[in-house]
């Protein structure tokens, strides 16, 4: 089976993701692939691929689009826990669990491809990079999550807002979604503020702060950073728990 310039394209970053983790091998790469292939989904804006309680049976990797993992209160307030963007997983692993224990919504019209467990199971038993990569990932994601407490725990709204706009920076530029000091922001300030655990007042006076400093423009569903080591200072930001640079 063959890949066209379009199926590659679309695919693209899944393995620029996990190399970024793990150099796969060309076997590990051609066998994602075609399985990615064979599982393409697309779901609109809005919509939840899966509910906090639903039983887990497969391995969603998204390919274009923003997500969200999510927990909502029994009053209603909801606070999105972390974002998923092109080349990451939404679940690696998480059907050895009986039930999920969040809710992952889309943020905008997403393409991802679906690989049942049984098949995933056979691609990372099939080749050591590929499942080196998927764990790598899953741990990662455990080192956003304990960001995102010291976020919401200690640093106040300028640095938390500041420290979501770097890691969002960082984690796009490995599957190539950075223009220059720019990349898209196409999720509402509702979102923003679900994210940092503030108001959408107090979210949008932390924004203008940060743009009336020189440091951010944020303007049609554009973030660009103009001056990210400044940025960086400060959000207190260290781009070292994303793992994005390891050589083997």
């Amino acid at each position: 089976m063959s890949l066209s310039i379009a199926d590659r394209s679309l695919l693209e970053p899944a393995a620029r993701r996990l190399n970024a983790l793990r150099p796969l091998s060309a076997e590990a790469r051609a066998a994602l692939d075609y399985a990615m292939l064979e599982g393409l989904q697309r779901a609109g804006s809005g919509e939840d691929l899966i509910s906090e309680g639903d039983p887990v049976d497969s391995v969603r990797v998204v390919l274009s689009g923003w997500l969200c993992r999510y927990k909502t209160l029994e009053d209603g307030r909801r606070q999105i826990v972390n974002f998923i963007f092109p080349g990451e997983s939404c679940d690696a692993h998480a059907y050895l669990l009986a039930v999920m224990d969040h809710s992952i919504a889309t943020l905008t019209p997403v393409v991802y491809a679906e690989i049942k467990r049984a098949r995933f199971e056979s691609l990372i038993a099939g080749d050591r990079s590929l499942a080196e990569a998927f764990w790598c990932e899953s741990l990662v994601n455990n080192a956003i999550q304990r960001e995102w407490a010291i976020n919401l725990g200690r640093r106040v709204a300028l640095e938390r807002v500041a420290h979501l706009f770097c890691e969002i920076f960082e984690r796009l530029r490995p599957v190539g979604m950075i223009e220059g000091n720019s990349c898209i922001m196409p999720v509402t300030q509702m979102d923003l503020a679900d994210a940092t655990g503030l108001s959408v007042v107090h979210l949008n006076r932390t924004v203008q702060e940060l743009r009336a400093s020189g440091l951010i423009v944020l303007r049609e569903r554009t973030l660009t950073i103009n001056d990210l080591d400044a940025l960086k200072d400060a959000a207190l930001f260290s781009p070292s728990y994303l793992q994005l640079y390891r050589s083997g």
